[in-house]
């Protein structure tokens, strides 16, 4: 009687790394290993199960049909060892480990930057990744741990939970609006340069807002950066939507119009079901949790009413 294929759980990391990704290359930063190490590691997997389970070409690594049933099972088995590990540890010692998080360019460096030190504290173990590329990180393909996100994901297997709304008026500067016509109505915003996104590279529905103002408005200056448009309108380039959490913060900035408009969106966590109970997940959704119900003021105008409606400021009648 043979004796059945040995392999072993990283045998099966370095093939789904390989399989999500399609390239050595990126599979060995994800498992932070060399490329020659994965791809001996894959050649030795399928020599064990004396199967083949990619075809390689000049583009990448490519599933044949059965590496693409073998995925099924591989992460079958993930996700029974990432339960299991949830199950065994506890304590300071269930707190440890890598978590990747991908977060919108102003959440990130503007909100949670501002929190990392209070997060080190309370878990010295962990180790996080924080990633604010402007496109969507893919959870199925493991690409990001958590996401927050600006939109409720729909369907799939991912857990989600609202973690805050926020709110965006339009702003200038001081500067600007001193030698720039008055603006008294919606109707005077068309007479001024607005700074906005790239329309074609607005990764998130949340993000396309200027039609919400004033459908004719056409921004002067498009960037994808918010970073940048706040620099941009920081410098008198124009006026510009901006959430009320950083822009506040530049005494340069004024707001526009804050009685009448007053635009409002969410900040969403989300993740792979599988992965809300592995502890060193679970331990960063509690954290940003308690860290964005703490900071309720930062994101809320103190003008806004307990149902959401903006009521004109006692001590700003006017921007300008």
């Amino acid at each position: 009687m043979s004796n059945p294929p040995q392999f072993t759980w990283d045998d099966l990391q370095f093939f789904l790394a390989v399989a999500r990704t399609g390239q050595l290359s990126t599979a060995a930063r994800q498992l932070r290993s060399s490329h020659a190490t994965v791809s001996r590691r894959i050649d030795r997997l399928e020599f064990t199960l004396k199967v083949k389970l990619f075809e390689r070409n000049p583009r990448g690594y490519v599933l044949t049909s059965m590496g693409t049933r073998f995925v099924e099972t591989a992460e079958r088995m993930e996700q029974e060892t990432e339960r299991l590990r949830a199950d065994l540890a506890d304590g300071s010692m269930a707190q440890r480990g890598l978590v990747r998080l991908s977060a919108p360019e102003g959440f990130a460096n503007f909100f949670f930057a501002t929190v990392l030190p209070r997060f080190a504290a309370q878990h010295p173990h962990l180790s996080l990744e924080l990633v604010t590329i402007q496109q969507i990180m893919s959870l199925s393909r493991k690409e990001a741990d958590l996401s927050v996100v600006l939109d409720e994901p729909k369907g799939g297997p991912y857990f989600a939970e609202k973690l805050t709304d926020y709110h965006l008026q339009i702003y200038g500067s001081r500067d600007y609006l001193a030698k720039a016509p008055g603006i008294t109505c919606r109707e005077d915003l068309l007479e001024h340069p607005f700074v906005s996104y790239i329309e074609e590279m607005i990764f998130a529905p949340g993000l396309d807002y200027l039609s919400d103002v004033h459908p004719r408005i056409k921004p002067q200056f498009q960037s994808s950066s918010i970073f940048a448009q706040l620099t941009a309108t920081r410098n008198g380039l124009g006026l510009c939507i901006l959430p009320y959490f950083f822009a506040s913060r530049y005494p340069e900035l004024v707001r526009v119009l804050p009685q009448e408009i007053d635009l409002k969106r969410h900040y969403w966590i989300t993740c792979h079901r599988d992965l809300k109970q592995a502890p060193r997940v679970r331990a960063v959704i509690d954290f940003l949790r308690q860290a964005v119900r703490g900071e309720d003021a930062r994101f809320v105008p103190p003008y806004v009413t307990a149902a959401g409606l903006p009521r004109r400021p006692e001590a700003e009648t006017s921007p300008i």
